[in-house]
C-alpha cells in the first residue's frame, strides 16, 4: 500500500473524524502498534513517539512501549530488509548526551539501558542508549542498519535534511506493507505544474523493494 499526502484538516472539517493514514490503516488491520520508520538510501530512522507536543515526551516513555518498539523494528528489519538475519540497531538516548551518567537525566539509566540490555539478552543487536548528536554522524550511523530516535524532532530532521524528496516514509507493525511520501499536500502548488513527485516514486520503490519484487 502506497499513500500520496493528505491534509488531516480538511477532512476534519468535514466532520469526519480521521487523525492519519497510519491510524486508519492500523485501526482497519487490527494493529496494536504501528511504527514509524523513515528511510532514505544510506538512514532509516525509527521513531518512538511521534506526534506529541516535547514536555509530554519523559512521561510517555515506559520500558514496555520502548520494548514493544525495538521488537517491532526488530521484526520488521528482518522480514523486509535483512533477510532474517538481526539488525544491528542504533538507540537514541532521550537526554542531552545520553544524560551525561544523570547529570543531564536519568531516563537512560532508570528506564532505556535497562530494556536494551534485557533485549540483547534474548538476542537483539541493539545498542545502549547512545548521544544522539554523536549516533548521527556519518561514521557511527554507517555502522547501524536502523537508528531508533525518542521523539519526532530528535530524528527526523537528520534525515530530511540528508535526502528530503528521496525520503520515505515506512510503517512498521502493520501486517502490510504500507509506504508513504517524507512531506505534506502543499496546496499552494496544486495546478501549477511544479509539483515534485520524487518521493512518491521512492515510495512505490521501496514498497516493491519490501515485497521482494
Amino acid at each position: 500500500m502506497v499513500t500520496a499526502p493528505i491534509h488531516k484538516g480538511i477532512i476534519c472539517q468535514t466532520g469526519t473524524h480521521f487523525s492519519g493514514h497510519t491510524e486508519f490503516f492500523a485501526e482497519r488491520t487490527g494493529a496494536v502498534l504501528p511504527v514509524m520508520v523513515l528511510a532514505t538510501e544510506a538512514l532509516k530512522v525509527g521513531l518512538v513517539t511521534t506526534h506529541l507536543p516535547l514536555k509530554d515526551v519523559a512521561k510517555t516513555l515506559s520500558k514496555k512501549l520502548l520494548r514493544d518498539i525495538l521488537t517491532i523494528i526488530d521484526r520488521d528489519m528482518r522480514r523486509y530488509f535483512s533477510r532474517g538475519k538481526a539488525p544491528k540497531i542504533g538507540v537514541c538516548g532521550l537526554n542531552p548526551h545520553a544524560g551525561e551518567g544523570g547529570h543531564l537525566g536519568d531516563e537512560e539509566i532508570q528506564l532505556i539501558n535497562p530494556v536494551l540490555k534485557a533485549l540483547r539478552e534474548q538476542g537483539m543487536q541493539v545498542s545502549d542508549a547512545l548521544p544522539a548528536d554523536t549516533l548521527f554522524v556519518p561514521h557511527h550511523a554507517s555502522q547501524y542498519d536502523i537508528i531508533v530516535a525518542m521523539y519526532h524532532d530528535q530524528g527526523l530532521p537528520v534525515i530530511k535534511s540528508q535526502g528530503f524528496g528521496a525520503c520515505v516514509n515506512m510503517t512498521f507493525g502493520l501486517p502490510i506493507i504500507r509506504t508513504s511520501v517524507d512531506h505534506g499536500t502543499a496546496l499552494d502548488l496544486a495546478g501549477t505544474d511544479r509539483a515534485d513527485p520524487s518521493s512518491l516514486c521512492c515510495a512505490v520503490e521501496m514498497a516493491k523493494q519490501m515485497a521482494g519484487l
